[in-house]
């Protein structure tokens, strides 16, 4: 059984979460296959499609190594879907206080409540949880903005999603409280519609090696 904190383990160890939406959910087998090969174990499937469900089962069913969530779980309903369909962790832009409560109902799956003011920071701890996902993070004012809410909230564990890329990786991990990113730069609709699954490894590796590398010199700091 996958747990709560082996979960929080994976993503921190790889700090790096692929955003992923579908249309086609016969690409879903090599779009993961080359997010692994490329060194990307954390996957997010978002909610936004009327196979995103079925992706979800299908992929962990083809890749139990690897960490497949659920994005865009805006509502208990959806919540309870996705966990249903296997989703090992969960990831919404926002959060009412009824989403909070359906999600604390289920110590051992890790939810990210969408969050973008201090405000719903402590409102998310409230309910118990201590990792949150700050989004929309560039259009909020990016890492800056990060890091003066985060200074007042050191107990809180951020994934920071939304507009990010790789030139923006040092400084979001240059906030303490960032613990992952999340994003799609590396997931280009037109190599997947081609089929050039090898392209999207390659940039999938540079990906995690720059995430991996902007984690690590933050540290050293």
């Amino acid at each position: 059984m996958v747990t709560k904190h082996l979960t929080y383990a994976q993503i921190e160890k790889v700090p790096l979460v692929a955003v992923i939406t579908l249309k086609n959910i016969a690409q879903a087998v090599p779009l993961a296959e080359a997010l692994k090969k490329g060194g990307l174990t954390n996957l997010e499937i978002t909610l936004r499609t009327p196979i995103a469900l079925d992706v979800i089962r299908l992929l962990r069913d083809e890749f139990p190594d690897l960490n497949i969530g659920a994005g865009t779980v805006t509502d208990p309903n959806l919540y309870r879907q996705a966990k249903a369909a296997g989703a090992q962790f969960m990831v919404s832009p926002g959060a009412t206080p009824e989403l909070l409560v359906e999600a604390a109902k289920y110590h051992e799956i890790p939810f990210y409540p969408g969050v973008c003011t201090p405000s719903e920071m402590l409102l998310a701890e409230s309910y118990g949880f201590d990792h949150v996902k700050f989004f929309p993070a560039e259009a909020l004012g990016g890492a800056k903005t990060l890091k003066a809410i985060a200074a007042a909230l050191p107990n809180i564990s951020i994934l920071a999603s939304g507009g990010i890329t790789e030139g923006d990786l040092a400084d979001y991990f240059n906030v303490s409280s960032v613990y992952a990113v999340s994003g799609s730069w590396f997931i280009a609709q037109d190599l997947m519609n081609a089929g050039r699954w090898d392209e999207v490894e390659i940039l999938t590796r540079s990906a995690v090696i720059a995430t991996k590398n902007a984690r690590s010199k933050a540290l050293k700091k």
